[in-house]
C-alpha cells in the first residue's frame, strides 16, 4: 500500500478506529517511512493540544446540571406539546371570532328587520288615515284584503278579549305585499303584519331565519311566528304579555 493511501487512514489510526490487523500494518509502516511518521506525529500532538486545553478550565457540576438542562430535548418536547395544544386553541378562537360575527351580523339583520317594522307602525298610526278599511267587524276586514294581496288569513273572535280591531290596510316589506291590521287596548294601538312566509325565502332577507318569541326594538315589543305558511309581526310599545295575548288569539282563529 503506497504513502497516499495510508495517509487517509492517519485519523482513523491516531483515534483507534481502525482494526487491529490494519493498526498493526500501519504502524510498521510508519515506523519505516519518515514522512508517514511526521505526518502522524503531527496528528498526535494536535490531539493533545486539544485535549489540554479542554482541562485549563473544569466546570463545576452545578454549572455542567445546568448545560446539560440547557440542551436536553425536554424544552423541544414541551414547545411541541405547546404547539399541539395551541392548534386545537387557534382553531378555537377562529371559531369563536367567526361565530361571534355571525351571531352580530344576525343580530343586526334581525333588529334592522324589527326596526322597519316599527317604522311602519309609528307611520300608520301618524297618518291621519291609518288604515283604509275601518271596521270592528272581522267578517268586514277580512274580504276587504281579497284580491289585494296574494293570501288569505282568519282573524279572531275578539269578544270577551280587552282588544277591538279598529280595521287594517295593505302594507309592504322588502317589496311583498302584506296585511297590515291595527287593534286597540286601552288606549295603546298594536300593529298585526301578515306576509307570505315564502316572499322572505331564498332573497336572502332576515325575516326568513327570524326566532319565534318576543323581542325588543327601540321602544316597542316584537312577537313573530309562522303558521299556514305565513309570517305574523306584532308590534306595540304595550308589555309582552298584550303583546303574547294578542298573538295567542290570532294563532288561535279559525
Amino acid at each position: 500500500m503506497g504513502c497516499e493511501q495510508w495517509r487517509g487512514k492517519l485519523d482513523a489510526y491516531v483515534d483507534g478506529e481502525l482494526d487491529l490487523a490494519e493498526a498493526r500494518v500501519l504502524a510498521e509502516h510508519v515506523r519505516t517511512c519518515a514522512a508517514c511518521a511526521a505526518e502522524a506525529l503531527e496528528r498526535v500532538q494536535m490531539k493533545r493540544a486539544v485535549q489540554t486545553a479542554g482541562k485549563r478550565y473544569v466546570a463545576s457540576a452545578e454549572l455542567r446540571d445546568r448545560i446539560a438542562k440547557s440542551v436536553t430535548p425536554k424544552p423541544a418536547r414541551r414547545a411541541w406539546h405547546w404547539q399541539i395544544l395551541a392548534a386545537p386553541a387557534l382553531v378555537l378562537l377562529i371559531l369563536s371570532v367567526a361565530t361571534n360575527f355571525y351571531m352580530g351580523r344576525e343580530n343586526a339583520r334581525r333588529q334592522r328587520v324589527y326596526s322597519e317594522l316599527a317604522d311602519l307602525h309609528v307611520a300608520a298610526l301618524a297618518s291621519a288615515a291609518p288604515v283604509d278599511v275601518v271596521s270592528t267587524d272581522r267578517h268586514t276586514v277580512k274580504p276587504w284584503f281579497q284580491g289585494k294581496i296574494p293570501f288569505t288569513f282568519n282573524l279572531p273572535e275578539l269578544q270577551g278579549s280587552e282588544f277591538t280591531l279598529l280595521g287594517g290596510r295593505v302594507t309592504y316589506f322588502a317589496q311583498t305585499p302584506g296585511a297590515h291590521l291595527i287593534y286597540q287596548i286601552r288606549k295603546h294601538e298594536i300593529s298585526v303584519f301578515i306576509f307570505q312566509d315564502r316572499a322572505f325565502e331564498g332573497r336572502g332577507e332576515a325575516a326568513a331565519s327570524l326566532p319565534a318569541g318576543v323581542a325588543h326594538a327601540l321602544s316597542f315589543n316584537v312577537e313573530n311566528w309562522t303558521q299556514d305558511g305565513l309570517r305574523y309581526f306584532v308590534v306595540g310599545d304595550v308589555g309582552t304579555g298584550d303583546i303574547q295575548a294578542l298573538s295567542k288569539l290570532l294563532q288561535d282563529a279559525r
